[in-house]
């Protein structure tokens, strides 16, 4: 590896030396996500490649700059998976900016979030040092977990070079259930089931022409799946088929979605047990409640980070609408003043001259 980092390395020390900002970028398939993008591209094409799996012990080792299309395929052949379905949003999806998100898919409040699964990792700083933390086991961390720190720093701290992953068997037993549900029944039997021993995977609520849609992902064992099937009753769907509607809501390509791209889309991280909130239209709902879709018209932030806030969570301007000419600035929640600190420092310890991904995080930072 250390003939990949190389270059990778004399270019990171020379861009610290002249305050040259750079911009990480791996498939791009997350270029929407973020405040900004500024700097002379560092691709991470080169560092790919899956460079140690243990399928016995439930680890993979990947380099940054490997499709995370053929990782996931590579645990499939064993019959293992990444359990928190991250999103690919294109075909260039890679392994680093997975990481470097930090965004989750439809099992996240079951299965966990992406730095959940992160046991260990190598980057290079600002200073053009190479850093190992963690390792490829759970039990491992003394002091400060950094590993999981990267996790959703969208490259502002440093290049991430390898990740090694807990990975998890494909559940034997999976079914989804249909009900034909309102928002408030839906979150009502959500928050009912939530406290109920049934294998609960992944939901998503959708209301389509004034009739709202439950759709209810069980995994687990194939007795409990069937036990929570015949105890919850809906409408069984088909697994073949359901299987790509899933695949759909992950990357956000459902039809609820295409039919917004012209609008400005919110992601309202909530309590679960929040009730339905005034929004400028119903929401497709996903994390049994916990995660909530909007489409608005530009102009629409405070009173969403206003409603936002009110329930306990808070609101992202998650993806632009297409064709928006101004640019959408303070997409992010804004942080309190410790943690705006806390950030500041961070920063300035991994990457004093500030020159990977200004401004993506935030605008000031």
């Amino acid at each position: 590896m250390e003939s990949l980092l190389d270059p990778l390395v004399a270019r990171i020390r020379a861009a610290a030396g002249h305050g040259t900002p750079l911009r990480i970028r791996g498939g791009g398939s997350k270029d929407f996500y973020g405040e900004r993008l500024e700097g002379e591209l560092l691709e991470t094409a080169p560092l790919a490649g899956i460079t140690s799996y243990e399928p016995t012990e439930l680890v993979v080792t990947a380099l940054a700059g490997t499709p995370l299309a053929q990782l996931e395929a590579a645990l499939a052949e064993r019959g293992q998976c990444l359990p928190f379905e991250p999103p690919h949003f294109g075909g260039g999806a890679t392994v680093g900016g997975m990481v470097a998100a930090g965004l989750s898919g439809p099992a996240r409040a079951s299965a966990g979030a992406v730095r959940d699964y992160v046991l260990g990792l190598t980057m290079v700083n600002g200073r053009g040092e190479v850093l190992t933390f963690g390792g490829q086991v759970m039990k491992n961390v003394a002091g400060y977990d950094v590993s999981r720190l990267l996790a959703g720093s969208l490259g502002t701290l440093g290049l991430i070079v390898e990740a090694s992953l807990k990975v998890l068997p494909v559940p034997p037993g999976e079914a989804t259930l249909r009900f034909e549900l309102g928002q408030d029944e839906a979150l009502r039997r959500l928050n009912t089931w939530g406290g109920q021993p049934l294998p609960l995977n992944a939901s998503c609520w959708v209301e389509d022409d004034g009739v709202g849609t439950l759709y209810l992902r069980l995994r687990g064992a194939v007795a409990a799946v069937e036990a929570a099937c015949r105890s919850l009753g809906g409408e069984r769907q088909d697994n073949a088929q359901v299987r790509g509607d899933w695949q759909l809501c992950r990357d956000q390509r459902l039809p609820w979605f295409e039919a917004r791209r012209d609008r400005d889309l919110w992601r309202l991280s909530l309590p679960q047990t929040a009730p339905v909130l005034d929004l400028p239209e119903p929401p497709l709902v996903e994390w049994h409640g916990g995660l909530r879709w909007v489409g608005a018209a530009p102009g629409q932030d405070e009173p969403l980070r206003r409603a936002a806030a009110a329930a306990g969570g808070h609101a992202t301007l998650f993806r632009p609408a297409a064709g928006r000419t101004e640019p959408a600035r303070g997409r992010l929640a804004p942080l309190s003043s410790p943690l705006q600190q806390i950030h500041r420092e961070l920063k300035r310890q991994f990457d004093p001259a500030g020159i990977f991904n200004r401004g993506r995080l935030y605008p000031d930072l």
